[in-house]
């Protein structure tokens, strides 16, 4: 079986309501969805969450042109071909070694991102090949794993209670663990939606604090200890995008609220750093927008080592199988907790995993166990 052709997609969905987190607004959701297609027939689906949209696919025709004909069951030696792309090497100009140039140092978000959604439908065209779901090739037995509710995105105008009532819901649907976007507001306006929310979901519900990196150190001290209270499961994402592993240790070491971190860390080489610190509690990594499954896979057998959780970001129906594989060194697969906040994925995807009582049950479908709606698709194209 060999590599045919791979085949883009990119799709937009308008959202009913526009929101923000700390840092940037959402009016749409985007995602590229990418066919691997072999000279068997067989075909692996794999998706980007990402922009630009025509930078990422032109990125992915490229990579195609590099990969056709290889084994698509071969996922390092492919991934890392792809990867070496990005580096300088010796006879790499203008073609000379057969590969193209060295790839800008600009585009590399998008050249990570593009890595990563080959990567997923390779995986996804592994486990139909073997007739297995991804979970059951990395070991795991694990048919239902935990999963938690995410919102509390900022809406301009809407009251802080709003917050709790949509965060109260999601436990009412049986959600025993929610994350609140924070970081955005005042500090005192924050304190008193937590607050609210705290008091909407009961004392029993976990609750997680997604900052969006507002903060500095010293202000983040103040924000943590304004928070604890209402005790806190972790803060994730609490310090500015370009503070490094020494500075979440030195936040680490003022509260004891554990540190999430690394879902916008695009490689295993950073990741490691913040592992190595002992800063972190919680690992996360985003196959969708990062260098793809094996990449995920990768971080996720170190922070194993190292006694650090791993917590991925998004993407539930990629990522329910690492969390499955790993047991106990796993915590949750991330969940949107309202469904219109998934427009693109409920239109598009049959099957996957099943969300009752706070677990996501998994299937015994083979790959990621999901198929297509190419009606869903051409409504969505960009």
């Amino acid at each position: 079986m060999k590599i045919a052709d791979i085949i883009v997609h990119p799709l937009t969905a308008a959202y009913a309501q526009g929101s923000w987190t700390a840092h940037e607004y959402f009016g749409a959701a985007q995602l590229v969805l990418i066919e691997v297609r072999t000279d068997s027939g067989l075909v692996g689906y794999g998706e980007v969450v990402g922009g630009p949209q025509k930078t990422i696919c032109d990125l992915i025709a490229t990579f195609a042109e590099v990969i056709k004909g290889m084994d698509p069951l071969g996922h390092v030696e492919i991934w890392n071909k792809l990867f070496s792309l990005t580096v300088p090497r010796p006879g790499g100009l203008g073609g000379w070694d057969g590969l193209p140039a060295p790839l800008p140092r600009g585009q590399r978000p998008q050249i990570m991102a593009a890595i990563g959604g080959i990567d997923i439908a390779l995986w996804d065209l592994k486990g139909k090949a073997m007739n297995r779901p991804v979970f059951r090739l990395l070991g795991g037995t694990r048919t239902e794993v935990f999963t938690y509710g995410t919102g509390g995105f900022y809406v301009e105008g809407a009251p802080l209670s709003s917050y709790a009532d949509e965060l109260g819901g999601f436990v009412a649907n049986g959600f025993r663990a929610v994350k609140l976007k924070s970081g955005a507001l005042s500090l005192s306006d924050e304190v008193e939606r937590i607050r609210l929310v705290r008091n909407a979901i009961g004392p029993k519900t976990l609750l997680m604090l997604d900052m969006n990196a507002p903060y500095d150190v010293e202000g983040c001290i103040r924000y943590a200890d304004a928070v604890a209270p209402h005790d806190i499961f972790w803060l994730e994402e609490p310090l500015h995008w370009h503070l490094q592993p020494a500075d979440y240790m030195r936040l680490a070491r003022a509260t004891p609220i554990p540190l999430a971190h690394c879902e916008r860390e695009t490689h295993r080489f950073t990741v490691r750093d913040f592992i190595d610190s002992g800063a972190i509690r919680f690992v996360q990594f985003d196959s969708t927008r990062h260098a793809g499954f094996t990449e995920s896979l990768r971080i996720a057998y170190y922070a194993e080592q190292k006694g650090v959780v791993i917590a991925p970001h998004t993407a539930a129906h990629i990522h329910c199988h690492i969390v499955s594989a790993f047991g106990d060194a796993a915590f949750a697969a991330e969940t949107r907790g309202n469904a219109a906040d998934h427009p693109i994925h409920h239109a598009i995807y049959r099957g996957g995993p099943v969300f009752k009582d706070g677990m996501l049950h998994l299937s015994e479908a083979p790959g990621f166990g999901m198929d297509v709606d190419w009606k869903g698709v051409e409504r969505l194209r960009s």
